[in-house]
Order: C-alpha cells, then sequence, then structure tokens
C-alpha cells in the first residue's frame, strides 16, 4: 500500500479572517476549481463549514470519467483550519487539512493532503502518469485563480509538493 502526500503553500496580501471567510463557504470551492473538471456541488453547501457537514459532488477528474464525492468537514477552528475527509468517491483516502497563518505579508495558506490510490498496483501505475499530474494541474490552477482574486505577494512564490510517504 503507498500513501501519498501533496503539500502546498501560498501566501495572499489578504487578512487571515478574509481568505477564513472565502475558504469556508464551500460554494467558493467551485471558483477555484478548474473548468474542465466539471465540478458541481449537489448538496451539503448551504451554509459555512462546520464539524459533520456532508458536502456532495459530481467531478470529472479525467476525460469521459465523472464520479461522485461526498466529503465530510471533520475538524474546524473557526478562522484557523479545517479537515476535510472523503467519505464516498475516486480515492482509498483522502484526508484534507487546510491550515491558515497570519504572516506579514497578509495570510499563509497551506494544504496538506494525505491520500491513496483505489486499485492496488495498477492504481500505484497511474499515479506518476495521471493522477499526479492531474492534482498539480489542481493546484497550479487555484494558485492563479486566487492571486487573480486577492492579488499576488511579490517574491513569495507558492511551494508544491507530491511524494510518497
Amino acid at each position: 500500500m503507498k500513501l501519498y502526500q501533496l503539500r502546498s503553500q501560498q501566501i495572499l496580501p489578504i487578512s487571515k479572517q478574509e481568505a477564513w471567510e472565502f475558504l469556508s463557504n464551500p460554494k467558493n470551492l467551485q471558483t477555484i476549481t478548474p473548468d474542465h473538471m466539471g465540478f458541481d456541488i449537489l448538496s451539503g453547501a448551504d451554509r459555512n463549514m462546520f464539524p459533520g457537514q456532508i458536502i456532495q459532488y459530481k467531478v470529472k477528474p479525467f476525460p469521459m470519467y465523472t464520479t461522485k464525492w461526498v466529503t465530510e468537514i471533520t475538524h474546524v477552528v473557526d478562522g484557523s483550519y479545517f479537515v476535510d475527509e472523503q467519505r464516498f468517491g475516486p480515492y482509498a483516502l483522502w484526508h484534507h487539512k487546510h491550515f491558515l497563518e497570519a504572516v506579514e505579508e497578509g495570510v499563509k495558506m497551506e494544504d496538506v493532503i494525505d491520500y491513496k490510490l483505489p486499485m492496488g498496483l495498477l492504481g500505484q501505475l497511474a499515479h506518476p502518469i495521471l493522477v499526479k499530474s492531474q492534482l498539480r494541474k489542481i493546484f497550479e490552477y487555484r494558485e492563479q485563480k486566487l492571486n487573480a482574486l486577492f492579488g499576488k505577494v511579490e517574491g513569495k512564490e507558492t511551494t508544491l509538493e507530491l511524494k510518497t510517504i
């Protein structure tokens, strides 16, 4: 069993509160997801995040493959972090931590995703070819979209690391 991890950090020139208000609203996830993914929230996004919230999506992670994805918001510390975990969907495991920290330039957003692919060896073979590159594209899009919405901090590049743990 291989477990993978994605870590991303981005600094935005906004307050921690402004970042929290945007990120804790599930409806904004559609705004920062690439259009080609056909991301559509089916239910559960009618209020800001709270522990126990179930959100259902439809997503097209690869051409000609659409799936439902159900996540639960398992932990929330208002203004600081939240955790979403997949209950049903394309991954064997998906545990996504979102952290916010006030910094001199504004706010540092950090994502840590631990995930496992289904289908054993076949899933492991698909990781470097399909999954890893798709996740990289999604987070690069998100970076660009957030910079367009809130501005960019010059000299502070976003970091993105994908590794096997």
